[in-house]
This record gives C-alpha cells, structure tokens and sequence, in this order.
C-alpha cells in the first residue's frame, strides 16, 4: 500500500485543510485587530510625545518671557540711574558731548547762537581760487 492512498494520509489531508479554511479567515481578522492595536498604541505615543513637547515649548518661552522681564527691569533701572545722575550736571554732559566730537572726524557741526538759529558755513563749500 502506498502512502499516498492511504485512508489515514487522506483524512489528516481533509482535516488540515478544514482546519486552513476555517483558521485562514480566523488568523486574518486577528492579524487586522493586531495591526489596528498596533496603530492605536502608535498614535497614543505621538499624542503624548506632542504634549511634552508642547509643554516643554510652554516652560521654555516662560523661562524666556521671565528673562526678558528681568533684562528690561534691569535696564529701566540703569536708565534711571543715568538719568538721575544727569540732572542738573550741565558740565558733565558737555564733556560728553566734546568727547563725541573729538571722536568724529570729516562732520559738520552746527553750533546754536543765543537766538536757536545755526551758523552756517555755506561759504566753506565755494572753491578757494
């Protein structure tokens, strides 16, 4: 007798290939529900990876917004500072202001009078002959 014609191969056939029909479909959807578990899980970490990341950009332009408050408390503070110190100090501000001009070269100064009306020096710009 040959194996292949045996009554015992012929039913393990017909019962593994039953079992294929029925377990093939069966295997299929719950490959799918494994997929669409997998996905889930997947969009649920992104989700939660944008929040932190959301939330650290929030803690980091605090820290910034905090920092920039600071930077400008501490210039208003300067200035008032300066301020004060020029008030009623004519001469120092004088100073400043020769010490700005010796710093300067090749510029045209004007000069007030008593009357708030400049000199000027149109006549410079005419050619020497």
């Amino acid at each position: 007798m040959r194996f292949g014609k045996s009554p015992l191969f012929m039913l393990i056939v017909v019962a593994v290939g039953m079992l294929v029909a029925y377990g093939f479909p069966t295997y299929l959807v719950w490959q799918q529900n494994k997929v669409g578990e997998a996905e889930l899980a997947r969009a649920e970490q992104n989700r939660q990876i944008a929040i932190q990341e959301a939330k650290a950009k929030e803690e980091s332009a605090k820290s910034l917004a905090n920092a920039e408050i600071i930077r400008a408390q501490g210039i208003a503070e300067a200035n008032k500072i300066i301020g004060d110190s020029l008030k009623n100090n004519d001469a120092y501000i004088h100073y400043l202001w020769i010490e700005a001009l010796r710093e300067t070269t090749n510029a045209v100064v004007y000069v007030p009078t008593e009357a708030g009306i400049p000199i000027t020096e149109s006549a410079r710009f005419f050619k020497k002959e």
